[in-house]
């Protein structure tokens, strides 16, 4: 997904909240939005609302692209 990404250079890197960070931590890992919910005690929508601001405050198409994204700005481990 790196390869694919268009780099553009900011002194400022997006603000994700601590929950848009954790489920972008879970996405990494390969977890499931249900898989997500139960780890975190969320609900399903819950997460599904988290990653979807994820990409839209990281201006991303896909979760991978938001999971690489937020890898390249250190918002995530």
């Amino acid at each position: 997904a790196l390869g694919r990404i268009h780099f553009v250079r900011s002194d400022a890197a997006p603000k994700l909240s601590q929950g848009e960070s954790q489920v972008l931590a879970c996405v990494r890992r390969g977890k499931t939005n249900s898989e997500i919910a139960l780890q975190l005690d969320l609900s399903p929508r819950t997460v599904k609302f988290r990653i979807e601001q994820a990409m839209r405050k990281l201006q991303a198409s896909t979760r991978s692209e938001a999971v690489a994204l937020a890898l390249v700005h250190r918002l995530i481990d």
